[in-house]
């Protein structure tokens, strides 16, 4: 009884914006029981030794998941990647609550987006009836 009034009282006194309440349940959407996590195994930005003298250089990525590698190069101009072993997919980039870019991976695994991710983003690729699922990471 005692648990309901404080309930009641939270929600009158505090209650949880409409926004956030909508990001947790597009949040809760966008979780893949079957997904397979792909772990960041090289970072540019992390692992690279810089280059002297360049301008705007790419970052790159690359995501293990088992046999599966994704590599994806990041940057102003877009996200261009490759599945390996090569094979056509279909890839969406997350971004948190808002609807992600939808892309196809060509049959030799290549895909591209025009749009830089911006913000955090992963990226959830469906190889036939497997689901593999990107490490976060902020664009």
């Amino acid at each position: 009884m005692l648990e309901e009034e404080l309930r009641q009282a939270a929600a009158v006194l505090d209650p949880v914006p409409d926004e956030l309440r909508q990001v947790a349940l597009e949040a809760y959407a966008l979780h893949d029981l079957d997904a397979r996590i792909a772990e960041l195994t090289f970072d540019s930005l992390l692992d690279a030794l810089p280059v002297r003298g360049s301008g705007e250089v790419p970052r790159m990525l690359t995501f293990q998941a088992g046999d599966l590698t994704v590599d994806v190069e990041v940057s102003g101009d877009g996200l261009l990647g490759q599945v390996m072993p090569p094979q056509p997919a279909r890839i969406e980039v997350l971004h948190g609550p808002r609807p992600g870019a939808r892309l196809t991976a060509d049959d030799l695994g290549r895909f591209a987006s025009q749009a830089p991710p911006a913000g955090p983003f992963a990226l959830r690729l469906r190889t036939g009836s497997d689901v593999v699922v990107t490490e976060w990471l902020r664009a």
